[in-house]
């Protein structure tokens, strides 16, 4: 067997995030985006004595757990939301078998308690924000604007019906897909570093149902008419309001928005939520969980797993808009959040002002940095940090505080896996998880850890 090879097999299990393990003549390959139960056929990749990867070119025969007709139409082209052949349920068991399999060792050797996988209220028009990029379907295309095609770095779905958002931003992006291919102003070509066009990013509030419209392109011409581009936006026939529309400038070679200058070119530079009872103002770079109704599934958990937080001093380190900090804050002592994105602290310690909570304060920073100027010492710490977890530094900070209990929510759960050897290493096992789903149709979880000091 040899690179370029087409082969059958069978798809014994899937390891998170997306491995699956698929059984081979002679051999076993390790495939992406497959599920459990299938016969598949696959193309070999890479293949020696130590290891053997393929990718997937075809499903010859469904598994038992693929029980549902995928609600999207551009299922099987679009790169995302590959679990929708299932139901919500199997969906459901996959995940938790994976994160439990993933985490057996800690979870085994510390007898933790595990609570299972809590569901997402909506399980499709659920996310909050969505990020889509400019480019064609095919070279040489026309201008599209979505989500990347399957196993493809630049080829771009029109996703004009999108389940897993709101139906309004469907409306966004057909009518800027419309507008610009009138304009014939041509998106922005990653390896040619040539195009304006790099990326639109809707936000919406669940609550109030307003939207907030970035617009990322290069400072190349030709350059869009803003005035134009505002009239075009507000005469989308839309069930929510536009808040604000921003354009941001960026100039990177990074895949990835990487601003110069974000200007407000109408209305207001964010969006009001709700969650729990407390009001939140979210601005274009702002952290926020992208499930909102999730969130507050997750965010009870969160402060049931915290415990009693009466006349003590809590840490809620990378903070975001100081969501955690703030459910947390109403009996709390002090509240002291630290988060890197400026735009997020000063919109957390607003948000906090309008809730009415005076003791809570947010500081702009590296974690690691911030820590040492801070003179409190905290009774609890919770953490939310980013998908690529915690580094070694600051680990040891938070493990120097020696709080008797630590709670972690995990958004990317191998890295979870890494940090928990650390946090064993500085005296913390793990007590108790449980699996949030912030994500339908998808192969994605968070996870919700509390960690206790070892007595």
């Amino acid at each position: 067997m040899k690179k370029g090879d087409i082969v059958n097999g069978t798809v014994k299990s899937l390891s998170f995030p997306n491995k699956g393990r698929v059984e081979l003549e002679d051999r076993v390959a390790s495939v992406k985006g497959v599920i459990p139960g299938q016969e598949v056929s696959v193309r070999i990749k890479r293949a020696n004595k130590e290891r053997c990867q393929a990718t997937l070119l075809d499903v010859v025969k469904p598994s038992p757990l693929e029980n549902a007709n995928p609600p999207c139409p551009h299922f099987g082209v679009c790169g995302g939301c590959s679990f929708q052949t299932m139901s919500y349920d199997n969906q459901l068991k996959l995940k938790y078998d994976m994160i439990y399999e993933l985490l057996e060792p800690y979870i085994v050797k510390n007898n933790a308690e595990v609570e299972g996988i809590l569901k997402s209220p909506k399980e499709l028009h659920y996310r909050n924000k969505m990020e889509f990029t400019f480019g064609d379907e095919v070279k040489g295309g026309p201008l599209s604007l979505g989500m990347h095609k399957k196993h493809s770095t630049y080829d771009v779905v029109y996703t004009n019906e999108c389940k897993i958002v709101d139906d309004d931003f469907n409306r966004i992006v057909t009518a800027n897909v419309e507008y610009f291919r009138d304009k014939n102003i041509p998106f922005y070509h990653k390896i040619t570093h040539e195009g304006v066009l790099r990326f639109l990013i809707v936000r919406r509030s669940e609550t109030t149902k307003e939207l907030l419209i970035n617009l990322v392109v290069t400072s190349q011409n030709p350059q869009v008419d803003e005035e134009d581009y505002i009239r075009m936006l507000t005469n989308v026939n839309l069930d929510g309001e536009i808040a604000g529309v921003l354009i941001t400038f960026d100039d990177s070679f990074a895949d990835a928005v990487v601003p110069d200058e974000t200007r407000l070119i109408y209305g207001r530079d964010y969006i009001e939520e709700e969650i729990l009872g407390l009001k939140f103002k979210i601005s274009p770079y702002s952290f926020f969980q992208t499930n909102t109704k999730a969130a507050e599934v997750l965010y009870s958990k969160v402060r049931d797993y915290v415990g009693e937080t009466k006349d003590k001093i809590i840490f809620d380190l990378y903070s975001g808009t100081g969501t955690i900090g703030q459910i947390l804050a109403p009996v709390a002592k002090k509240v002291i959040g630290i988060e890197i994105i400026k735009e997020a602290v000063d919109k957390a310690n607003t948000n906090a002002k309008e809730n009415g909570l005076d003791n809570c304060e947010f500081i702009a920073g590296d974690v690691f940095e911030m820590l040492d100027t801070v003179s409190d010492k905290p009774d609890i710490i919770v953490l939310d940090p980013p998908r690529d977890g915690l580094s070694k530094g600051a680990i040891s900070k938070i493990i120097g505080y020696n709080v008797p209990e630590i709670v972690y929510v995990s958004c990317k759960p191998t890295s979870l896996l890494r940090d928990l050897e650390l946090f064993e290493e500085g005296g913390y096992i793990l007590s108790k998880m449980c699996m949030n789903e912030q994500y339908p149709q998808t192969y994605h979880t968070e996870v919700v850890a509390k960690l206790v000091k070892r007595r």
